[in-house]
């Protein structure tokens, strides 16, 4: 896959079936645009592009009243998913307030049309663009015989009646409804970090972790608790028990943090770049009156975790 990141580097000679969103989560929805995307490329020889924005606007923009929108993916777990959904060319925009200013007819006529040498646009079921979101279907539908491209709206992905989209998707990891978001994603939900040091609490207790520190603030973890996850640790998939949350038996404060205690692991893997899958959710996080009390609760989930293992898995 060709990633572009200015239009200096673009020359599409043979023109392009393009689509334009910010893919936030790469679900569902989403992939059925890709497969059309991919579809169209081929009938009728075009270079397929997808146009993605960066940071998500929710994050430029900061409207006033709002609580602060957390992500689904950041870019670089976009394109890895991209990437495997088989896209060949990526541009992405660069969000700025100014951008946001665009007025949708110069963001078709001057960028999409004229710089990408348009022929074919697909649109989401709901698409809005360019300054206030007043750029819709409608007005492409207009431009597009003036500019001599064609354009397709393609239909919402449903999941049991009802339309998938990313906040149903944030909504459902913040219920503990893992299944269901991972279901609305086609894909289990992951979360890429780098293992940091820690306190060591976990190996003095048996149950060794691996913590994971997310270079991106705005993404979004699932609800506080005790998961089964996996990660490709060198070349081999190797499950384990994670713990989202803020250790209440052992602190008092706010901060969130991501552990992994890896099942039959023990190698060292401090600085190493890990993409922490979450299968199964097993239990909300609690506080224990004690040490002894929490060994226990982590031995019943070390045995719920391997027999998800075994059910599901193997």
């Amino acid at each position: 896959m060709k990633i572009y990141r200015s239009f200096d580097e673009i020359n599409f000679k043979e023109g392009t079936v393009l689509t334009v969103g910010t893919f936030d989560g790469v679900h569902k929805g989403h992939q059925l645009i890709l497969q059309r995307l991919l579809e169209v490329s081929k009938e009728k020889q075009l270079a397929g592009v997808v146009l993605t924005i960066d940071p998500h606007p929710q994050l430029v923009l900061k409207k006033e009243g709002r609580t602060p929108i957390k992500i689904l993916t950041v870019i670089s777990e976009r394109i890895k998913l991209f990437e495997k959904f088989g896209l060949e060319h990526l541009f992405i925009i660069p969000f700025t307030y100014e951008f946001s200013q665009t007025p949708p007819d110069i963001f078709v006529k001057d960028y999409l049309h004229r710089k990408f040498n348009l022929k074919k646009i697909l649109v989401g079921y709901d698409h809005m663009f360019g300054r206030n979101r007043e750029g819709s279907s409608d007005l492409l539908n207009r431009m597009s015989a003036e500019l001599g491209f064609s354009m397709e709206k393609v239909e919402p992905y449903f999941d049991n009646g009802m339309i998938i989209s990313s906040t149903k998707i944030r909504n459902s990891l913040l219920n503990h409804e893992l299944d269901r978001a991972n279901g609305m994603l086609g894909y289990e939900y992951f979360v890429d970090g780098v293992v940091e040091h820690g306190s060591g609490r976990g190996r003095a207790l048996g149950y060794p972790t691996a913590n994971i520190k997310i270079p991106d603030i705005s993404k979004e973890l699932p609800a506080q608790g005790i998961y089964l996850v996996s990660s490709m640790i060198d070349g081999k998939k190797t499950y384990g028990m994670a713990n989202i949350g803020t250790r209440p038996t052992f602190s008092d404060n706010d901060i969130v943090l991501l552990e992994v205690n890896f099942l039959d692991f023990d190698s060292d893997l401090y600085e190493k770049s890990l993409s922490i899958s979450f299968l199964k959710f097993i239990r909300e996080e609690k506080k224990f009156s004690g040490v002894d009390e929490l060994i226990k609760q982590m031995d019943n989930d070390k045995e719920i975790s391997q027999f998800l293992i075994k059910r599901f898995y193997y």
